[in-house]
């Protein structure tokens, strides 16, 4: 599959294709490019927790590249990112009203796009926590 030519539409894709592939993964995906506290959350996923216990909200960044020859998109999370996300998830909690009744995690989803095969997808559960 052939990478978006600009970055802009590349990120647009890139994030529709993370959310098919959580979704497919029993993910649902409640918010997306959300601005909040300096920080973009690309995605806010949700995932009903068992009978009495509470659901868990992900935090998901969605990373891509048009190929590897630079670095995988993993390698651009920096810890500086990882703060601005958790200042940025904060507020969308307590915006929403779920600050301390949601479990909270944060996944990263890594696309690395090729020009003759299909996007090759990296998804890390839990990436970092909440301690950044």
């Amino acid at each position: 599959m052939q990478p978006p030519v600009s970055p802009r539409a590349r990120g647009r894709a890139s994030e529709d294709l993370a959310a098919s592939f959580l979704e497919a993964r029993g993910l649902v995906v409640c918010d997306r490019n959300v601005t909040l506290a300096g920080a973009e959350l690309d995605l806010v996923a949700r995932i009903a927790g068992p009978p009495g216990a509470p659901d868990t909200l992900v935090f998901v960044e969605v990373r891509s590249r048009a190929d590897a020859l630079a670095g995988h998109p993993l390698e651009t999370i920096s810890l500086n990112k990882q703060r601005r996300l958790l200042r940025a998830a904060t507020a969308w909690l307590v915006r929403a009203s779920l600050w301390e009744q949601v479990e909270v995690r944060f996944d990263v989803v890594a696309i690395v796009f090729g020009d003759d095969k299909a996007p090759e997808i990296t998804w890390i559960p839990g990436a970092f926590g909440t301690d950044g």
